[in-house]
């Protein structure tokens, strides 16, 4: 089967299948604290949310641009970056999945759980 990134077909792929490749790319890479927020029905800006740390500018920096590369290669799914540079928090729109990879200093700041959970409601942990 030909390799959808070479052949400039997008594949199909449910938001769930993109969720799942999100979540093992970075248990792959070593990211901390992994949520999950369930947004369909709530925003049409995504399906799920997720929400992750690494330990320093540079592993931050790493988790966003592997995931993109891994998107490309295995899914034939572009995705844009915002933020890399900076290496404090670094966002990865892949369309039906936002994924916000942040410095744990950074993510306490802003609470970004706190904004898109119900209070007293638990996020799903990867």
């Amino acid at each position: 089967m030909p390799n959808p990134a070479m052949t400039g077909r997008i594949p199909d792929v449910s938001s769930e299948e993109l969720l799942d490749h999100i979540l093992a790319s970075l248990s792959d890479d070593k990211a901390e604290d992994v949520i999950t927020i369930d947004l369909r029905g709530k925003s049409s800006i995504a399906d799920y949310m997720v929400i992750c740390s690494g330990r320093s500018t540079r592993q931050v920096g790493a988790i966003a641009e592997k995931l993109k590369e891994r998107l490309k290669e295995d899914l034939g799914r572009g995705s844009k970056l915002e933020g890399k540079d900076q290496g404090d928090w670094v966002l990865i729109d892949t369309g039906d999945v936002v994924v916000h990879v942040f410095r744990p200093e950074v993510r306490e700041f802003y609470q970004l759980e706190k904004m898109w959970l119900p209070a007293g409601a638990a996020a799903a942990r990867a």
